[in-house]
């Protein structure tokens, strides 16, 4: 059969000038949509061999998307149970179904569970920074899975999943939220309501890296607002907030507060990773709460 005609392509560029190319037509829409099925198709073998899986942690090959690889897979500390029924902090021997820690009982939280999925520190760390500093998105929906493992009785309640928002100056300057990109995925993996408008971010805070835990609280305050058009939704309402980090609290303790002010029947709190000190490895730098720290 005869080739088609070259068809000339022209196109304008970022900068402001025109590029062209050539394409044969019917042949590119036959290559493009060759590629359009290999992606619809991840885990056929060609796409597996363009594409290999790659560790979620250092990006070197894995045998199967989503996991760690030898090097990595020691340096990630699941949190599990026995833990604090309220903070979610795990205990060093079982204390009997429902124990509360000494923190929750001498400064009881606005929320009524807290959950997270790591201890944050090396590899954990890694994954943090990677998804929220270098935009590397692709990491959200794995995150988002070991975090509905830790949460799954939180998920099962939940009625709304409100991540923690971003101040719009902020989030016009990184492009996304990724406690957003986490709550995202994870409501569409459990079929459940994503709300991202309950909760606006209404002022701006500063810096958290360095302030103690009354300064963070303060730093907070008048941080959050649930908007007036979204109380009705609110009221009754079992909410689920997720953030990236938990460190002292003060983020989500901020947003679990205006939600109970509007109704909230509960408010439970998620995130992918815990700040523990006992999990802090000494040459770890300064930890930082999750969506609190201004950019450079």
């Amino acid at each position: 059969m005869p080739l088609e005609r070259p068809v000339r392509l022209m196109s304008y560029g970022r900068r402001g000038g025109y590029s062209s190319g050539w394409q044969v037509a019917g042949v590119t829409a036959g290559f493009l949509s060759g590629v359009q099925r290999l992606g619809a198709a991840p885990s056929s073998g060609l796409a597996r061999l363009l594409f290999p899986p790659i560790c979620v942690g250092c990006r070197s090959i894995v045998a199967e998307p989503g996991t760690l690889c030898p090097a990595c897979w020691p340096r990630l500390r699941f949190l599990e149970a026995p833990w604090c029924a309220v903070l979610g902090t795990p205990f060093a021997h079982e204390m009997g179904e429902g124990a509360v820690s000494p923190a929750a009982m001498a400064d009881p939280p606005p929320f009524a569970r807290a959950r997270s999925a790591v201890a944050f520190g090396g590899v954990a760390r890694d994954i943090v920074h990677n998804l929220k500093y270098r935009d590397r998105t692709d990491l959200a929906p794995w995150m988002a899975k070991w975090m509905a493992r830790a949460g799954a009785e939180l998920l099962a309640d939940a009625d709304l999943v409100v991540p923690v928002p971003l101040h719009r100056r902020r989030f016009f300057a990184r492009r996304f939220n990724q406690s957003a990109e986490l709550a995202r995925h994870m409501s569409a993996q459990r079929g459940l309501v994503f709300a991202p408008e309950i909760v606006e971010r209404v002022k701006r805070t500063r810096q958290q890296v360095g302030l103690e835990r009354r300064a963070r609280e303060d730093n907070m305050r008048g941080a959050f607002a649930v908007p007036k058009p979204m109380r009705e939704r609110v009221k009754g309402s079992k909410v689920l907030v997720v953030d990236d980090v938990y460190t002292t609290g003060a983020t989500v303790k901020a947003v679990a507060s205006v939600l109970a002010r509007a109704g909230a029947a509960r408010v439970d709190v998620l995130t992918f990773a815990r700040a523990l000190r006992d999990f802090l490895p000494e040459e770890e730098t300064p930890i930082y709460e999750g969506n609190d720290r201004e950019e450079p």
